[in-house]
């Protein structure tokens, strides 16, 4: 898992990279929580995602977002974030360029920018979001949403309520062309402290489906 760092709006972005086995292999980027709440690239949840991608033969990159570690500039409340991911995604493609697929994976403050991002962003197929913040932030620009995707949400979230997650959920299980998976973790809080293994299980039965050549969702 090599260090990298790329060009990104503001200057230097750091991240780490694992490199597709294949010229054609898809493509996953992982996104961290708030930085003002200590989110990092390094997160364990990030880290668990990206191993989980990097399993699968993805070309995987999680990076920090700016004023983040080595990143440079500073918090920008989103808009800048979402310029960053932008450029990071980027800057994995042209290492990629044959990737037919693109994976979008975010937590917390990363899923809301993951959610953004495969708004302007066609070729992403699917998104992984873990306690998108749909009571602290508007969600309405995902009208409609491009990409089938599954979220992910603690039953005992003392930060991001299940119930604005659930209403989120059945906002954009109206919309159709796309299939939104949801999944609770019971009593678990925002954080997963007892709760990743499950959490991780969620995931990978997601993607074991989402990447069967048979999976009705494509």
């Amino acid at each position: 898992m090599p260090e990298v760092i790329f060009p990104g709006p503001e200057g230097r972005l750091e991240g780490r990279f694992n490199p597709g086995p294949r010229p054609r292999a898809p493509v996953a980027m992982i996104l961290h929580p708030h930085p003002q709440g200590g989110g990092t690239m390094n997160n364990r949840i990030v880290q668990s995602l990206y191993q989980t991608f990097v399993r699968r033969g993805f070309a995987t990159l999680r990076f920090n977002f700016r004023g983040v570690g080595k990143s440079q500039g500073s918090f920008d409340s989103g808009i800048g974030e979402l310029s960053d991911a932008a450029s990071a995604l980027d800057w994995v493609q042209s290492i990629h360029p044959e990737a037919q697929t693109t994976w979008i994976a975010g937590y917390s403050f990363g899923a809301l920018i993951g959610m953004q991002l495969l708004m302007r962003r066609p070729e992403i197929k699917g998104f992984i979001s873990i306690a998108p913040p749909a009571n602290m932030y508007d969600f309405t620009f995902l009208a409609p949403c491009p990409s089938s995707g599954i979220i992910i949400q603690g039953t005992g979230d003392e930060v991001v309520t299940p119930n604005s997650v659930q209403k989120l959920v059945d906002k954009l299980r109206t919309q159709k062309h796309i299939t939104i998976h949801h999944d609770e973790i019971r009593n678990a809080n925002h954080f997963f402290e007892n709760e990743q293994t499950e959490l991780m299980a969620s995931v990978d039965k997601y993607l074991d489906m989402r990447l069967d050549p048979q999976s009705p969702i494509r």
